[in-house]
């Protein structure tokens, strides 16, 4: 007789589509979209008319940002599918589940970059180029260069997810000449570190047993704290300068002032947490949380503020 509990045990491998999803890492997609589109609804300036016009082109630069962010996650899982394996959080992805092979991985991302760069071209040439240079940032520059080599990797690697306003301002525009699409590249470049430090705190057994360099790994937990911190502090400081920038005026910056509070607040609370993050691991998942709402509302008052 056959052994139906083997039968019953085995696992069925989800299907294709499902997977496909998960080499594009949807989370991190949605909030790359959502700054893509507030950059090209703040290019706008305010102005109805010109807003209407340009929704195709905005159209394409966020698909165009979706496709070439998704295919750059696609090949950053195939360059770490070796320590994908070694990390609990990573472990179920494809690539250490055996569900697709490694070559298939890379040119699947390699075709999702080339087809990303296409439709955001179709916006602009400089929206294209906004696009392309965010994923080969991330993948030259912070997966295969940085990741592995210095507690600086997300520092500087983070650059690759503050070009999403670029693109969508430039789908808009048509270029980056103005000062606001790049404070809010630097808004994000500033936000990175605390928001992905909180994550690297809470995964700290995952990154040191897979080596990787991150800041708790290397500095220890008490000083990536007072870092998050110092990081929130010029990080508050460079959004206000948004009310130096026209059409951005007080409904911007009292969120701008409120949000800040409201995330410094969490950041202050884990600063003084008593306990390290492996025994009490709830202000570090507080302060993660909260900092993807406030980028998102960030950006949705930047767009508030130009159209109110």
């Amino acid at each position: 007789m056959p052994n139906t509990s083997a039968v019953a045990t085995k696992q069925v491998p989800p299907a294709l589509g499902a997977l496909l999803v998960q080499l594009a890492k949807p989370r991190i997609i949605l909030l790359l979209a959502i700054t893509c589109v507030c950059g090209g609804l703040v290019a706008s300036k305010g102005n109805t008319s010109l807003l209407w016009l340009s929704l195709p082109a905005l159209g394409w630069g966020t698909l165009g940002l979706v496709l070439s962010a998704a295919g750059a996650n696609a090949v950053n899982m195939w360059w770490d599918r070796d320590i994908d394996r070694l990390m609990v959080r990573t472990q179920n992805r494809p690539l250490p589940q055996n569900h697709l092979s490694a070559s298939f991985v890379l040119g699947w991302g390699c075709m999702l970059v080339c087809l990303g760069t296409a439709a955001a071209a179709v916006a602009s040439p400089m929206a294209g180029l906004m696009a392309l240079a965010g994923a080969l940032f991330y993948i030259g520059i912070y997966t295969m260069w940085l990741k592995r080599r210095t507690v600086q990797n997300i520092v500087i690697g983070g650059a690759a997810g503050a070009f999403p306003p670029l693109v969508g301002w430039a789908a808009v525009q048509g270029d980056v000449s103005h000062p606001l699409p790049w404070l809010m590249f630097a808004i994000i470049f500033l936000w990175t570190p605390p928001h992905f430090w909180a994550l690297a705190l809470l995964a700290n057994t995952d990154y040191t047993r897979a080596g990787i360099p991150m800041y708790p790994v290397v500095k220890g937990e008490a000083a990536t704290r007072l870092e998050m911190m110092r990081y929130l502090v010029v990080l508050v400081a460079a959004t206000l300068l948004g009310g130096l920038f026209a059409p951005l005026g007080w409904i911007y910056t009292a969120a701008a002032v409120g949000l800040g509070v409201w995330w410094g607040l969490a950041c202050w609370k884990l600063l003084h947490s008593p306990l390290s993050t492996a025994e009490n691991p709830a202000p570090a998942r507080r302060v993660f949380r909260i900092s993807l709402l406030y980028l998102a509302w960030v950006f949705v008052a930047m767009v508030a503020d130009s159209f109110l």
